[in-house]
């Protein structure tokens, strides 16, 4: 016989189990029963009988809490968060005492806990409420509360298969019903006189239900079935017509009921196989273990793999490292030894010279090496220095920057910052003066006019379609460098006329120096003379070492330096190469000339954090200055001194 759960349920009698038991007990229910009474609070001592002894009751009584002791007003609703309550209603089958009702969610504890103030309150209650009720201390746990805990253990609930929701909460509670705590929801539940007559102790509840009788199931054979009562699914097997044979997974199709079941079996032909059929399953699930534990081994040899990969990329990162550093002692061990060698044979020419001027008597007009030392640092800028440029008349110094901005410094009297032009939208990448006008060139592909004496900006042209990369003036000109293109401007007052683009250039021009009627520019391998009053090009050198990015002019000789730590000098009269001379590590970035009339210096700045001392008479190597911490990028020189900007975002000074 099928049967249904829910309102519908049929009344069966409870088992033996229920007697003698002290767990839970068997209630006779009237039909009278289904209704809940109004709970009145009250203390301990009112006589009602020990927690631990339930008496039977011929109605349940739902759990209402107190506001406080001292305000016992009755509730119909629950204060805790939804998502945090059980999903099980719980009718009490006797009114819990006052004493065990928290005071702030006004219902039976849960997980009781003592807190500072020495009140006691749900676990969740003292976690998310601020102040005690009673005298607003704030609320800290410190111990569970295990005594409480253990009598609200013992407190007998009705089965929740015997407990059924009221057709209105709402009404119910009106009318004078009690509500139950249920999922964390208000509601009103009352006993079911059809459902499980037993009352079980808190504690024991789940074990209860576990094995309940009026616990709805599902059909085994076909879940369309109609729902059932734990008790009622023997019966109803013996009945169900959706019995499938054991075989099926095999891909026997049989569904009947329990005697034609049984007769099936003697005919299915899956039946003398099943033994065989057992032991492939067995064997395959053995499979899939080993395949799992194969997976798992799998697994944990890639991850060993990955940290040995790991291991063996530190163990390479240090060797290089290692072998970097060797090479770095190595190149410096040798060019150190070159460097001896170099100031012996120096020497040895002085030393030669001297005695000549012994010989002729004129000892008096010879004037010894000169020694440069760095005599103070520049320090304001937030990037790298690219560009330095002297303005003599005033003692003052420009240098630009990867910070956008143009900074002045005093040479002469307070060696500090007078002023930050800021203007560009990109590096600063070349700066040039012609009278009381700077101009500065940027990454932005513009090009601004300064006033030296207000150090006010004056005038902004859109000079070029790619950053602008150098600048020279000379004849009431501004040259202007970029990507395959040379620009000429005529200077008129605060504006840039363009005159003329030079072409037929092969790459950036990223140098460019004007001495006396001749204009010099650098590219890929190539140095270009151009005639300043034609702006014709009048002559082509060609080098090696990749791109020129400096180029500098003295009396006789025309001075290049490449992407390849070289620098290259030719005749200027004759314009053939007499010299390329080595040393730097790295790209030498600038050139910057110092002429006295007994002699020409050279000075290199590179990439290799280095600035060489070049004597013009002999073509060697005079001093290695090592002080920047980064690339040197840029030089500028004025009465004797030498500017250097690098990458460490410093400007130097070096004297004699």
């Amino acid at each position: 016989m099928e049967a249904s759960f829910g309102p519908a349920f049929s009344a069966v009698p409870a088992g033996p189990k229920a007697e003698g038991s002290s767990t839970y007990k068997q209630h006779r229910r009237t039909p009278s029963s289904s209704s809940t009474l109004t709970y009145s609070p009250r203390d301990d001592d009112d006589g009602m009988p020990p927690i631990g002894t339930p008496r039977r009751s011929d109605s349940a009584i739902s759990v209402r809490s107190l506001h406080s002791e001292s305000n016992m007003s009755l509730r119909s609703t629950f204060s805790l968060h939804e998502e945090e309550e059980d999903t099980e209603p719980q009718v009490f089958a006797e009114q819990p005492s006052v004493k065990l009702c928290c005071q702030l969610c006004c219902n039976v504890f849960k997980d009781p806990v003592i807190t500072t103030c020495g009140h006691t309150f749900c676990r969740r209650c003292a976690l998310t409420s601020d102040k005690c009720p009673v005298d607003a201390a704030k609320l800290t746990v410190v111990v569970n509360n295990i005594a409480v805990a253990e009598q609200i253990g013992e407190l007998f609930v009705h089965c929740k298969y015997g407990c059924r929701a009221t057709a209105s909460g709402a009404g119910a509670a009106g009318a004078g019903a009690s509500p139950a705590t249920v999922a964390g929801k208000p509601g009103v539940y009352e006993v079911d006189p059809l459902g499980c007559p037993f009352t079980i102790k808190l504690t024991t509840r789940k074990e209860h239900e576990a094995s309940c009788d009026y616990r709805p199931v599902r059909c085994p054979n076909n879940p369309s079935c109609p729902p059932l009562l734990t008790m009622n699914l023997e019966a109803h097997l013996k009945e169900c017509e959706h019995i499938k044979c054991p075989h099926s997974k095999y891909g026997c199709t049989f569904i009947g009921n329990q005697d034609t079941y049984e007769t099936h079996l003697e005919v299915c032909k899956f039946e003398g196989l099943k033994e065989f059929l057992q032991q492939t399953d067995d064997r395959f699930h053995e499979m899939q273990l080993t395949l799992a534990q194969k997976d798992q081994d799998i697994a944990f040899l890639r991850s060993m793999l990955g940290k040995l990969s790991e291991k063996l990329d530190q163990l390479e990162k240090n060797l290089e490292l290692k072998f970097d550093v060797l090479d770095e002692n190595q190149s410096k061990l040798s060019e150190d030894l070159m460097e001896f060698r170099r100031d012996a044979s120096m020497l040895n020419d002085e030393l030669s010279h001297i005695n000549a001027r012994l010989n002729m008597g004129i000892l008096g007009s010879y004037d010894p090496q000169q020694i440069f030392k760095c005599k103070g640092t520049f320090v304001g800028h937030q990037g790298p220095v690219w560009c330095l440029c002297v303005y003599s008349t005033g003692d003052l110094l420009f240098s630009g920057s990867s910070d956008k901005t143009i900074k002045v410094w005093d040479t002469c009297t307070t060696y500090k910052c007078q002023k930050t032009l800021e203007g560009h939208d990109g590096i600063v990448l070349a700066l040039c003066i012609q009278g009381n006008r700077l101009y500065s060139g940027s990454a932005d592909c513009t090009i601004i006019v300064w006033d030296i004496q207000t150090l006010q900006k004056v005038n902004t042209i859109r000079a070029h379609d790619n950053p602008v990369c150098t600048l020279v003036s000379s004849h009431n000109m501004l040259f202007s460098g970029s990507l395959k293109a040379i620009k000429v401007w005529d200077i008129v007052g605060t504006e840039l006329k363009l005159k003329k683009e030079l072409t037929g250039l092969n790459h950036w021009v990223r140098a460019l120096v004007a001495s006396q009627n001749h204009l010099y520019s650098g590219s890929y391998q190539t140095i270009k003379i151009w005639d300043i009053r034609s702006l014709e090009c009048v002559h082509v050198l060609q080098t090696s070492g990749g791109s020129v990015y400096s180029i500098a002019v003295t009396n006789h000789h025309i001075v290049c330096g490449t992407y390849e730590n070289l620098i290259h000098v030719w005749d200027i009269e004759s314009k053939e190469q007499v010299r390329t001379l080595t040393g730097h590590v790295g790209t030498v970035y600038a050139l910057a000339v110092i002429s006295t009339p007994d002699q020409t210096k050279v000075f290199s700045a590179s990439y290799d954090r280095s600035l060489r001392v070049w004597s013009m008479d002999n073509m060697i190597c005079t001093q290695t200055l090592l002080r920047h911490q980064g690339s040197v990028t840029a030089l500028a020189v004025s009465r004797g001194r030498l500017f250097s900007g690098a990458v460490d975002s410093t400007v130097k000074v070096w004297t004699c």
